[in-house]
């Protein structure tokens, strides 16, 4: 996961440089400090105070780097822990959280959830490039229903096979717009760790590792 890497390397940098600068600057106040307590009128010492204080201060910032250090650690196993996760998703059928699915052989199928009754649903289809191919009543009733799209636009024309987004536009009975979740269920194709989030790959659709709603076995029911 090179951008994961990455952020931790640069993190990692960050922390071993604070690490430096507190090194020197303390070097440096334990000079003066040195040199202040040299100089001091024995008869009217300098207030310890405000040394004391500077220590205490100096103690903190260490702790705030030593912590830094551990979250560092963390970091890398959690990006670890979620590429081998991902891995062993290829060849599964993954459901997600996304408007998009992939038409293949003049089928493409999502499931949308109503949060209640709508007065009238509307199911538009879009290609990649945003434009309305086909529009469908939908089911007006709280619940999951399940589209089958056999991948004809508006005039019955077949369209071609590739990634097409569904959009439902409905309104409850007080008239306000309500947003039903979509989701799409496709083999798991292959999995990308090149961004700052694990991506998975289902059939040409992309969506984050954090999208995936469940997982089962290829062909099972």
């Amino acid at each position: 996961m090179p951008e994961i890497d990455a952020l931790g390397a640069n993190f990692g940098s960050q922390t071993t440089s604070s690490q430096a600068s507190l090194a020197n600057n303390f070097e440096m106040f334990l000079t003066l400090l040195t040199e202040q307590m040299k100089a001091q009128d024995p008869l009217n010492p300098l207030d310890s105070t405000e040394f004391v204080n500077q220590l205490v201060n100096f103690s903190s910032v260490e702790q705030e780097i030593r912590s830094n250090q551990n979250l560092e650690s963390l970091i890398s196993i959690q990006a670890a822990s979620a590429q081998g996760a991902a891995v062993g998703f290829i060849g599964r059928e993954a459901t997600v959280a996304s408007p998009g699915a992939s038409l293949e052989d003049g089928s493409a199928e999502w499931t949308y959830i109503m949060p209640e009754d709508s007065q009238g649903t509307l199911v538009s289809i879009k290609d990649s490039g945003g434009r309305t191919v086909a529009t469908f009543e939908g089911e007006a009733t709280a619940g999951s229903h399940t589209f089958d799209w056999n991948g004809e636009d508006l005039s019955g024309n077949a369209m071609d096979d590739g990634i097409y987004t569904m959009e439902v536009s409905a309104v409850n009975a007080d008239g306000d717009t309500m947003q039903p979740d979509i989701l799409t269920t496709a083999r798991v194709t292959g999995v990308d760790f090149s961004g700052s989030e694990v991506v998975v790959e289902l059939n040409g659709l992309f969506v984050r590792l954090s999208s995936v709603r469940s997982l089962r076995e290829a062909g099972a029911v």
